[in-house]
């Protein structure tokens, strides 16, 4: 793995890479609240037959992180990456997971000629979960954290003892026991940077997602659904024990990506890409679209 400061649109971005330059690029995306380390496990079982790319993506880890809630609205939070793409040649992969994969979608969708196919883990495409955030249901209630997340303030209550709560926020119900030890210090490292609590709720503070709450769902307007249309081959795996996103997330995505193949992971959950790095790098190298 190599890793270096690189500049996007001006801005400093941490980078690593691993995987000789010439091979097809991958572009990994974490999402919240990791950093580009994260695709550690799965890079190593991809780097011999891809070039991946894993920044740490605006107000995370070592990258630039402005103060503002506007600055992590999701155009240019997807700018950031255009840039990233764009400064070498050729439309890459790219591969997204939680709020990464927002990001990769929108890649995927308002830049399509910089993207050769779409990989999702445990991600989810803005429609369908738009939907099922306003239906007043099962996800809807899952999704309540998000409320909390947008508080002025909880970067404080996440970073208390030990950032205990960042922690468990995702730990009910969910195997976390990969985040531990060693892995864990280099995570609250990355955490206790000047700034990055803050920036990193940002992003839920900036979207435009509308969570309804409990049993009283919300009228949403129709979704402009060929702007939203995925035209690349897509890749959706899922670990079926995820309870922050449930199944019903993904209905009817079929609908925005007409060239979309399933693919389940058992016995793992949203953290399906350090429970099983493996398979989900086997999964990858034998889809041919």
């Amino acid at each position: 793995m190599h890793s270096a400061i690189e500049s996007l649109q001006g801005q400093p971005f941490f980078v690593r890479r691993w995987g000789d330059p010439s091979l097809p690029r991958l572009l990994l995306l974490h999402g919240f609240p990791e950093y580009g380390g994260a695709w550690q496990e799965v890079a190593h079982h991809l780097s011999q037959d891809f070039h991946c790319i894993a920044p740490d993506q605006r107000g995370y880890g070592q990258s630039w992180t402005p103060e503002g809630v506007e600055n992590y609205a999701a155009g240019k939070l997807i700018g950031d990456m255009v840039a990233l793409i764009g400064a070498d040649t050729g439309p890459v992969t790219v591969f997204g997971h939680d709020w990464g994969a927002a990001i990769a979608y929108g890649l995927a969708m308002f830049h399509p000629q910089l993207v050769d196919r779409l990989i999702i883990a445990n991600g989810v495409h803005p429609g369908p979960f738009q939907r099922a955030l306003a239906q007043g249901g099962a996800q809807t209630e899952a999704s309540q954290y998000i409320h909390w997340l947008r508080q002025p303030g909880v970067e404080a209550e996440l970073h208390a003892n030990g950032f205990e709560k960042l922690q468990n926020l995702f730990a009910t119900h969910m195997d976390m026991s990969w985040l531990s030890g060693a892995r864990l210090q280099d995570y609250k490292t990355e955490w206790s940077r000047p700034g990055r609590l803050q920036a990193m709720v940002n992003w839920y503070r900036a979207s435009p997602l509308q969570v309804a709450k409990p049993g009283q769902p919300i009228a949403l307007p129709a979704l402009p659904l060929e702007r939203l249309k995925v035209p690349q081959p897509h890749l959706l795996l899922w670990g079926d024990g995820d309870t922050a996103l449930l199944p019903e997330t993904t209905l009817g995505l079929e609908d925005f990506a007409p060239q979309l193949t399933r693919i389940t992971i058992t016995g793992c959950d949203h953290w399906l890409h350090h429970q099983k790095p493996k398979d989900l790098a086997e999964a990858i190298l034998n889809w041919h679209p």
